[in-house]
């Protein structure tokens, strides 16, 4: 594992710290049972094989 070689200052830190942002899902219309929902795009295949209950 990498290991700094100077502390990094607190306002550095800071800074770094502050521009990690969790992202939104990216919502994707599919239609199941002849209604349209908006689900996460990785999980279309397991809403399709019914492996997840239609969103409410």
């Amino acid at each position: 594992m990498a290991v700094p070689k100077r502390r990094m200052s607190r306002s550095n830190t800071r800074k770094r710290r502050s521009q990690w942002r969790a992202e939104v899902p990216d919502l994707v219309p599919i239609t199941l049972e002849g209604r349209e929902y908006r689900v996460p795009r990785n999980l279309i295949p397991a809403y399709r094989r019914g492996l997840l209950p239609p969103p409410a």
